[in-house]
């Protein structure tokens, strides 16, 4: 079973950031540049906060906010729920649907090394699961 640190380095450990004063069209503008669907919010190099699609259609949308008049510390999600490096997909998929979010920052030592995603996690059970396959076929045909 992959760990998130087998993740990230097959994904990358690139974290898209934004700090609290920033509005939410540029983190928005941000997100859509780099494909995510979710920012974590910095403050001093340190994590605080995270500013996500969901943030935006539920806390933005829904309560007939503009993205030009409102910054990101108004509707971004305090204490984001977080996983060690060493932690399996297993463990993430877990979390994640426990804790209906799609997003995990990862923090080793504190520090933030990366961000994985709920596609992230999909993708590596699907490989593993794809590699049982082809194991049990081989073991099967005798291959």
């Amino acid at each position: 079973m992959k760990t998130v640190r087998q993740m990230l380095h097959g994904k990358g450990y690139e974290v898209w950031s934004v700090d609290s004063e920033t509005t939410v069209f540029e983190a928005l503008t941000i997100m859509a540049e780099k494909n995510v669907g979710a920012l974590v919010v910095l403050k001093d190099q340190d994590l605080t906060c995270i500013f996500s699609e969901r943030d935006y259609a539920r806390r933005m949308i829904l309560k007939g906010k503009h993205s030009k008049d409102t910054l990101v510390r108004e509707v971004m999600s305090e204490n984001p729920i977080c996983i060690g490096p060493d932690k399996t997909t297993e463990e993430c998929m877990s979390l994640m649907t426990e804790k209906h979010i799609r997003h995990l920052p990862v923090l080793d030592g504190g520090k933030l090394i990366g961000v994985i995603s709920i596609g992230d996690v999909v993708k590596a059970i699907m490989a593993e699961q794809q590699g049982t396959i082809t194991h049990l076929e081989k073991f099967i045909t005798g291959r």
